[in-house]
């Protein structure tokens, strides 16, 4: 069965992009048939890929609006490995997809667009940093949701309207859609404060915290101007391990119980829970 992961928190530059590609590609040097979809008005997803926007056959906007398939659309990137790229246009999507009477009918329009997409693993969805039509619809498609967190005073800003908007989702498109866990990234160990926004979240969060943390690496951070995921650029780097590590934790996790992969060497390790959420 197809894993469908909407990887987004409202709160821009905590690592959504760098998540979505590098875990995919992890994915799929695992031997998984990945997906990645660029839901995002700025592309990232797209040119960190290397894909030419000049050469493109369409885009997901043109999904959403019904004028060619996915299949007709993807691009392959590397083995295993696929991409809906994104252009700029999608940006037209929040004023042309997102009020009126067909409003539900519109969040439901990448759900529809991909209910004949069997042939994948896991189709891992890059979400833009706001609580728009394109997360409603990434949200109304997906199985679960992946949030990428930073390590610092403002961790926590935007999420409770991100896990207001998933509950209401839930009630009204999605019932079965969970949280597939949270992810500390831009991880520096060294640092006090980030060491105890990492504990605060362990508390508050327990086994719904990835065990394996995103560090800061400046090779994770090169890969994306070489249009390469950093599998591709330095296999050796910590950026890669970290993800990995992260990948191995979601195929043995079955989408249930997370915490159960191993962690990078200079990883935390996995702290007990002190309280646990509904989510």
């Amino acid at each position: 069965m197809t894993r469908i992961i909407a990887v987004t928190n409202q709160k821009g530059g905590v690592g959504k992009t760098t998540t979505t590609v590098n875990l995919g590609a992890s994915l799929a040097r695992m031997r998984r048939r990945v997906l990645l979809i660029d839901l995002d008005p700025q592309a990232n997803a797209t040119v960190g890929c290397g894909v030419d926007r000049e050469a493109l056959a369409g885009t997901v906007y043109q999904v959403l609006l019904g004028q060619v398939t996915i299949r007709e659309t993807v691009v392959t990137v590397s083995s295993g490995l696929d991409l809906l790229p994104a252009e700029h246009d999608l940006a037209g999507a929040q004023a042309e997809l997102g009020g009126g009477s067909e409003q539900e009918n519109d969040n439901h329009r990448l759900r529809r667009a991909l209910a004949t997409e069997t042939g994948y693993d896991y189709i891992l969805i890059d979400c833009p940093p706001a609580l728009n039509v394109l997360t409603i619809n990434a949200l109304v498609a997906a199985n679960s949701v992946l949030i990428p967190l930073q390590c610092e005073y403002y961790a926590l800003e935007g999420l409770t309207g991100l896990l207001e908007t998933i509950s209401r989702v839930r009630q009204n498109a999605n019932p079965g859609l969970v949280i597939e866990g949270l992810l500390r990234t831009m991880y520096d160990g060294r640092n006090s404060l980030t060491r105890e926004v990492s504990d605060q979240l362990s508390q508050h969060f327990g086994d719904k915290l990835f065990r394996t943390v995103i560090p800061r690496n400046i090779r994770l951070a090169e890969a994306p101007s070489y249009g390469k995921p950093v599998i591709d650029y330095d296999e050796k780097c910590l950026g890669t391990l970290a993800h990995l590590a992260l990948a191995g934790e979601m195929v043995g996790s079955a989408g249930a119980s997370l915490g159960t992969g191993k962690a990078p060497a200079d990883s935390p390790g996995p702290e007990a829970a002190a309280q646990s959420i509904d989510i």
